[in-house]
């Protein structure tokens, strides 16, 4: 299945993990920073609708 990579099989080994890390970690970061500005929306959006209209 994996290929004979030899004397640098570590190292390529390793870029593929750190590759995989780094896309994982920046998915997670996007989801998490999605839910918090989806919140912050929906606090502004109740705030204007609790406001006086002013029109």
């Amino acid at each position: 299945m994996i290929p004979d990579l030899g004397k640098y099989q570590g190292a390529v080994l390793s870029a593929y993990a750190i590759s995989l890390l780094l896309i994982t970690v920046t998915v997670a970061l996007s989801l998490w920073r999605a839910r918090v500005v989806k919140q912050q929306l929906n606090d502004a959006e109740a705030r204007a609708k609790q406001a006086p209209d002013t029109h």
